[in-house]
C-alpha cells in the first residue's frame, strides 16, 4: 500500500487516558514513516473532518508527545455528534470522503465509545461504497466499560479507581461525624444503562460493614420499599449508610428516575438522581442526607490513573495504527483477559460490526442476590482493572499537564460545512 496520511479523532465524553491513546497512536504512526507520512487530528473530533479543521501533529515534539500519556482531557478535542444513515445523510458523507481525498488521508482511525465505533463502521462502508480505499480502526473509550468483546474499556479502570478511592475517603469522614451530623451519604456516578461504574464502588469496602452498603444499578429495577429497608437495615448496623447510585437507575417500567433533555446522540441527558434519594430517605426514614455528584471528576481524575488502564489505553491505540498499516480495516483492537490473579491480558481484533451500538450490561451473576451488591465473580474481574499508580509529573503542587499547538493544517477545499450547520443538523 502506497504511503499515505492518517485522520486520528477523539469523540464523546473524555476520559484521564484517552490521550494515552492518542500517544499510542502518534508515537507508532511516527515509527512508521514508510507507510504514515503525517498524522492529521480532527480538532473536535468527526466535525473536524467535515469542516476540514485539522491539526497537523507532525509539528509537536517527541516530549510534548509523550507527556499526552499523563495529561487528561481530549487533545484534539471531542464531540457529541453522531453521523446518521448514509441514505439519508449522504451528502455528509461525500463531504467526509472529499476531505480525507483532498489531504491524501489513507487511514481513519476514531477513539470513542459505541457510537463512535458505529461512525467508524459506517465510514469503513461509505469509503468502499465510493470507491476510495479508506483503512478504518476504531479505538475504544469509554467510561462506561459497556463496549462488547473487550474485557474493558480504556478509561473505566481509572473512573473506578478515583470512585472507589474518594467513596472511601468520605466513609471515614461519614463515619466521624455520623452521630451529630451527616447520617447517610448518597454518592452519584455515571452509568446510562450499565452499572459497572457503580459495581466498582463496592471495591472501596474491605470487610464486612465497610462502605458502601447499597448499590443502585441500572440493571436491576429500583423498588422503593425494599431500598428503605436495606437503608433502615445498615444504618442500624453501622450507625451510618453509603449509597452508590447509577445516574441511570430505573423504575420497574424501564423510566429513568432522573432524565431531563436529550443529548447530540439522541440518549437522554442524566443527573441528579442523587437529590431524588436523598430527599426520599430523608422524608420516609428521618435520617440526615448528604449527596455528592463526581460528575466530570470521575472521568478526568487522571492524579489518580490506574496504570493497568493507562498501559491499556496507550496499547489499543498504538495497536490500531498496527492493524490500519496492515490493512485490517473494520475492526478495533479490543483487551483480551488471560487470566484474572495475576491479571494478564493482549490484545485482539474485533469486527465492527459487532462493537457498534452495542452494550454491555453487568451480568446478571456479578449482581447479589438481593440486587444491591456484587459479586465474588464481579470482584475478581474488576479488581485488576485498578491497580498500580501511575502519577503525572507534578510542578509547584500540581499536576503538570501538557497543551499541544494544535497547529492547523491548510485548507485545501471551499468551506461547505460550518459547525452551527452540523450541531444542529447532528441527531
Amino acid at each position: 500500500m502506497a504511503r499515505k496520511n492518517a485522520f486520528y479523532a477523539q469523540s464523546g465524553g473524555v476520559t484521564a487516558v484517552i490521550n494515552a491513546s492518542a500517544c499510542g497512536v502518534l508515537e507508532t504512526a511516527r515509527q512508521h514513516p514508510d507507510r504514515i507520512a503525517k498524522v492529521y487530528a480532527g480538532r473536535n473530533g468527526i466535525i473536524g473532518a467535515l469542516t476540514e479543521d485539522l491539526i497537523d501533529t507532525s509539528v509537536e515534539s517527541e516530549a510534548a508527545i509523550a507527556a499526552l500519556k499523563h495529561t487528561p482531557g481530549a487533545a484534539f478535542k471531542s464531540c457529541r455528534y453522531k453521523l446518521g444513515s448514509f441514505h439519508e445523510n449522504r451528502a455528509q458523507y461525500e463531504r467526509l470522503i472529499e476531505v480525507l481525498r483532498a489531504h491524501d488521508i489513507g487511514f481513519f482511525l476514531y477513539n470513542g465509545g459505541g457510537d463512535s465505533q458505529d461512525t467508524t463502521h459506517k465510514v469503513s462502508q461509505i469509503s468502499a461504497e465510493l470507491g476510495e480505499p479508506i483503512v478504518c480502526v476504531g479505538i475504544p473509550k469509554t467510561v462506561d466499560n459497556d463496549l462488547p468483546i473487550t474485557d474493558c474499556s480504556p478509561g473505566f479502570g481509572s473512573a473506578a479507581k478515583y470512585l472507589a478511592t474518594s467513596l472511601r475517603e468520605a466513609a471515614f469522614d461519614l463515619a466521624a461525624m455520623s452521630r451529630t451530623s451527616t447520617q447517610v451519604l448518597v454518592l452519584e456516578v455515571m452509568g446510562r444503562h450499565a452499572g459497572w461504574t457503580t459495581a466498582a464502588c463496592a471495591l472501596a469496602a474491605e470487610q464486612e460493614g465497610d462502605a458502601p452498603h447499597v448499590l443502585l444499578m441500572p440493571e436491576v429495577a429500583f423498588n422503593e420499599d425494599r431500598f428503605l429497608a436495606k437503608v433502615t437495615d445498615a444504618y442500624k448496623r453501622y450507625g451510618n449508610c453509603v449509597v452508590a447510585v447509577s445516574e441511570g437507575v430505573k423504575t420497574p417500567d424501564g423510566q429513568f428516575l432522573s432524565a431531563g433533555s436529550k443529548d447530540a446522540f439522541g440518549h437522554a441527558q442524566l443527573g441528579g438522581v442523587a437529590p431524588l434519594i436523598a430527599s426520599l430517605i430523608s422524608a420516609k426514614l428521618g435520617l440526615k442526607c448528604h449527596r455528592a455528584v463526581p460528575d466530570y471528576l470521575q472521568r478526568s481524575a487522571r492524579h489518580i490513573a490506574s496504570k493497568t488502564d493507562v498501559e491499556q489505553a496507550y496499547a489499543v491505540g498504538r495497536a490500531a495504527v498496527e492493524f490500519a498499516i496492515a490493512g485490517r480495516s473494520a475492526v478495533m483492537p479490543a483487551i483480551r483477559r488471560i487470566s484474572d490473579a495475576p491479571y494478564r491480558w493482549d490484545i485482539v481484533e474485533a469486527p465492527l460490526s459487532k462493537v457498534a451500538n452495542q452494550e454491555k450490561l453487568l451480568p446478571p451473576d456479578f449482581i447479589s442476590p438481593d440486587g444491591f451488591g456484587i459479586t465474588e465473580a464481579a470482584r475478581r474481574y474488576l479488581a485488576p482493572l485498578i491497580i498500580g499508580e501511575c502519577y503525572p509529573p507534578f510542578k509547584d503542587g500540581l499536576p503538570n499537564y501538557v497543551k499541544l499547538q494544535n497547529a492547523a493544517v491548510p485548507e485545501k477545499l471551499a468551506s461547505t460545512f460550518t459547525v452551527q450547520a452540523l450541531t444542529t443538523a447532528g441527531g
